[in-house]
């Protein structure tokens, strides 16, 4: 079989090793609304999923909506962080106050019906349909941030299930069915500063391991 569309797998590395976390966002997209929404319905139209279940809804938050978003997310947030220590709220506001002076959220789901719908059909394997969902919910995530990057935008991805109310605010804000579960936030922007470099990795005679 040919490459599509001339290509190759070096160009396709390329980019995805292109995508970077990024704070340092502007509450401006120089990608529109409509290219963002039309990114995020090419991933869902073909990224893969074991069994084909499709356990992976999205919700895309652009404007004021998006710091509407993050109001709901600080209120949620601030008395449990206080709880632990005024250390912890004090080091974690400046932070929630950067993610909300983004533009955009891609919010990403996982959608507990479908799961427990897979396991009934799919009984052998039901067991692992649960860890099959993070699979797919992982793969989604970054194609659409390695899309919006390549877009000209810089991205930060967060997982805001670790507080409990603030999954709860979230899904009162946005209105999503009560079976959604939050997998992870993806904030967008324009850059603010230059794109950031790629960290160091390790040698790959401790990350790989050919067997012939």
């Amino acid at each position: 079989m040919g490459s599509i569309a001339n290509i190759g797998a070096d160009q396709w590395l390329a980019a995805a090793s292109y995508r970077r976390t990024v704070y340092q966002l502007k509450g401006t997209s120089s990608a529109s609304d409509e290219r963002v929404r039309e990114i995020i319905e090419k991933v869902l139209s073909f990224a893969p999923s074991s069994y084909n279940t499709q356990p992976v809804r999205i919700t895309l938050v652009t404007g004021p909506k998006h710091k509407q978003l993050w109001d709901s997310i600080i209120t949620a947030a601030q008395p449990v962080l206080k709880s632990i220590s005024e250390d912890v709220w004090n080091a974690m506001s400046p932070r929630f106050e950067g993610f909300k002076g983004a533009y955009g959220s891609v919010v990403f789901w996982e959608s507990q019906n479908t799961i427990k719908e897979s396991g009934e059909t799919h009984k052998s394997a039901a067991h692992m349909f649960p860890e099959f969902s993070d699979h797919a919910n992982g793969m989604h995530q970054i194609l659409v941030w390695t899309a919006l990057e390549l877009e000209g935008l810089g991205a930060n991805l967060q997982h805001l299930n670790a507080i409990p109310p603030v999954e709860a605010a979230i899904k009162k804000f946005l209105a999503v069915p009560d079976d959604y579960k939050l997998k992870a936030h993806l904030n967008y922007g324009d850059e603010v500063a230059e794109h950031p470099e790629q960290p160091q990795k390790l040698s790959f005679s401790e990350t790989l391991k050919v067997v012939s």
